[in-house]
């Protein structure tokens, strides 16, 4: 009996825990922006989030902008999905390695959520001050549509966060 209850728990220490995979596909345009904006710049990006193996991966593609890119990040959380604005939820001023100084181009990253440098430490500490809570807020934020992710431009003196080029809210596919 002890030869037969011990390999039953070897056997569970073996499996696998299984991911929930979240895919977001999302289009980027000015009219999206808040304030809305005729900006003739378009995007589109998938972002795909792994709740066990906690990463985020963002595929970005985009042309047409106004002025030169500035920064990239996702805000979260609004209020009411896909209305309003937020703060910066990931890296500030800009994803690491993101294009600056151009008027379209591409992007792929594969953030590690469980880094405090793939957060705004302001977003980490509003949200339980560590990156394990910020990650479950900035994951209800986009599966709830209150997250979005932008593009800024040199359009908009000064990087304000509420007015730029490209935006894009995120819905669950």
């Amino acid at each position: 009996m002890k030869k037969i209850l011990l390999s039953a728990l070897m056997f569970y220490s073996l499996v696998p825990a299984y991911a929930t995979i979240f895919s977001y596909n999302v289009f980027l345009d000015g009219p999206s922006e808040s304030p809305a904006n005729a900006s003739p710049g378009t995007g589109t990006a998938s972002l795909i989030y792994n709740d066990t193996a906690h990463t985020l991966f963002i595929d970005l593609v985009f042309s047409g902008l106004l002025g030169t890119t500035t920064a990239s990040h996702i805000h979260a959380a609004t209020v009411s999905p896909g209305t309003l604005t937020a703060g910066v939820a990931t890296t500030t001023p800009t994803f690491a390695g993101f294009p600056s100084g151009v008027t379209g181009g591409s992007y792929t990253v594969t953030l590690d959520m469980t880094l405090a440098s793939s957060y705004n430490p302001a977003y980490v500490t509003a949200n339980g001050g560590t990156p394990a809570t910020a990650e479950v807020a900035l994951a209800s934020a986009m599966a709830a549509g209150k997250a979005y992710l932008n593009i800024h431009t040199t359009v908009v003196p000064g990087g304000r966060i509420l007015s730029t080029s490209l935006n894009a809210r995120l819905w669950k596919r």
